[in-house]
């Protein structure tokens, strides 16, 4: 593979990790919207709950760094995109403790989102058809 290409895959593969976290701690919100996305999301927001408790690894994370040094890059270090998503995904003094705190505020803000899909009152009529 060719750096520029490894460096683009790179960058790519850290945007989907930024999305995927994203719908992990959102993604109760959409299914507000669609509860059919509840099959998707929730074990989305298990395994991101599970890899903060564990103190694990995502996969995607040695795949981007493998593909960074594929390119001649070091991880943490570039533009665009190192400079504002690597820092939000792989923060400085990230600890197995604030990883705890993370996974919990995972599972405080869906279970919010989640009661108010299954707590909210229910429409006793019909819709009209139009």
């Amino acid at each position: 593979m060719s750096p520029l290409l490894a460096s683009w895959a790179a960058d790519a593969l850290l945007v989907v990790h930024g999305l995927f976290i994203a719908w992990v701690v959102l993604g109760a919100l959409a299914v507000r919207l669609r509860l059919r996305l509840a099959w998707l999301h929730l074990p989305c927001a298990f395994w991101g709950v599970v890899i903060q408790w564990s103190g694990g690894t995502c996969p995607l994370t040695p795949l981007e760094w493998r593909l960074r040094a594929l390119a001649g890059e070091t991880p943490g270090h570039g533009g665009f995109i190192d400079h504002y998503l690597t820092a939000a995904i792989y923060p400085d003094g990230l600890t197995h403790e604030w990883q705890w705190v993370l996974g919990a505020g995972v599972l405080l803000v869906n279970a919010l989102a989640y009661g108010a899909v299954f707590l909210r009152p229910r429409s006793k009529t019909a819709p009209c058809a139009r």
